[in-house]
């Protein structure tokens, strides 16, 4: 039988898709294929649990819109669907005077993003909010949040099969194949027909891209975030979230405290290339992973150029004193024995052929289909927003 809409990924973008299509048009015949055996196992199902504000991205950039609207979307769904989540705001900290340019940068984004309610922190202020921090000024930004994703994903899933979708796990896609006004999708068990295809692959959507169109500009670079929890006594060193001031010049964050919907306190992460795109240990490789990344020139002209922060994160990585030490910029009383291991999560980060890490979300159309390429965070907050814009761009096709 052929399906209206073909989705493949069943991460919180690839759901969120589904719930949106069936949402906008109630009689499409969408099916949605995850490799895995479960929805939300990769990306997703390793996320912290952060609720962005949209504090950080470039005014009128694709994440700061569909941030924002995400993130209201997010809310008003977690409120009907009664999901847990919390609004305890969250505080960037300047830990050296050198910081402070950088930290005024982020609150001017803030406010033209449309932020409400941001406080930029004095010393004596930032200790109000966090007494255990260490720090030279700060800001306070009120809409910051913590909630559980596999929930969330768990509930788009359950309304989007309520809706007449289907879900069908342990379904790979092997190949595309292109037939003018749609397209075969090959899985290992069988091909099926599709007016539009829908490609939320997640750390393989280059690759999925390539199954279309041969000379997708960006490939994905997989970056292994790890983390450790605080012991339960050491919990009440960090009473929400407490970020530092992000390096313009780098896509990651840095390492952080977060408190999580579920009571836990987690310290991390760092950023590590991955050998391995599914790689969520330090002994995970896999040649054909680590062939595409460091073959691709774009990856390349990165490493020349962030090799000093990459060996930086690949020595915290194996040095737990050391990775102390980048959390104690933030609360100098943490200690090596105060934190457990605790995970990581693999980072889809799509790096261009020129040598850029995409800053941005970014999305391609080829003929029958819709290609997800770059969705980092904050894509889980943004998920709805997402989902709506690839829905949009489905329907359009469809027309």
């Amino acid at each position: 039988m052929k399906q209206d809409i073909i989705i493949a990924g069943g991460g919180i973008v690839g759901l969120a898709t589904a719930y949106r299509l069936l949402e906008q048009n109630p009689n499409l015949k969408v099916t949605l294929l995850e490799k895995e055996g479960k929805v939300a196992a990769h990306q997703t199902g390793h996320n912290s649990g952060v609720i962005h504000s949209g504090i950080y991205y470039k005014p009128g950039s694709l994440k700061a819109q569909n941030c924002i609207q995400g993130y209201h979307d997010l809310l008003a769904f977690a409120d009907k669907h009664e999901v847990p989540y919390e609004l305890c705001g969250k505080i960037i900290v300047a830990t050296r005077a050198e910081e402070v340019p950088a930290m005024e940068n982020v609150l001017t984004r803030g406010i033209a993003n449309g932020l409400e309610g941001l406080k930029r922190l004095d010393k004596g202020e930032l200790k109000e909010y966090e007494p255990h921090v260490n720090g030279v000024a700060g800001i306070f930004v009120p809409q910051t949040g913590i909630i559980d994703y596999k929930v969330v994903s768990a509930r788009y899933a359950e309304l989007f099969q309520q809706m007449g979708g289907e879900i069908r796990l342990n379904t790979k896609v092997v190949d595309l194949i292109d037939k003018g006004n749609h397209t075969e999708v090959v899985t290992e068990n069988e091909t099926l027909d599709t007016r539009l295809f829908i490609n939320c692959g997640g750390l393989h959507s280059d690759r999925i891209a390539r199954m279309q169109e041969e000379n997708v500009d960006v490939r994905i670079i997989p970056f292994r975030g790890e983390y450790f929890m605080l012991k339960d006594e050491k919990k009440s060193l960090v009473k929400n979230l407490i970020y530092p001031v992000p390096d313009p010049n780098f896509p990651f964050l840095g390492v952080h405290f977060t408190r999580m919907i579920g009571g836990e306190v987690e310290a991390g992460p760092n950023a590590v290339f991955a050998f391995k795109r599914e790689g969520y240990h330090r002994s995970d490789f896999d040649w054909n992973d680590f062939k595409e990344s460091i073959s691709w020139k774009g990856f390349r002209m990165v490493a020349a150029k962030y090799w000093k922060t990459g060996m930086g994160e690949f020595y915290r990585s194996y040095s737990k004193a050391a990775f102390t030490k980048a959390l104690q910029h933030l609360i100098p009383e943490v200690q090596e024995d105060d934190l457990i291991p605790a995970g990581a999560g693999v980072r889809a980060q799509a790096c261009s052929r020129n040598g850029g890490l995409v800053d941005d979300f970014m999305f391609a159309e080829f003929k029958s289909q819709v290609h997800v390429l770059n969705a980092p965070s904050p894509a889980a907050t943004s998920s709805l927003a997402i989902g709506k814009t690839v829905a949009e761009k489905a329907l359009e096709h469809l027309k």
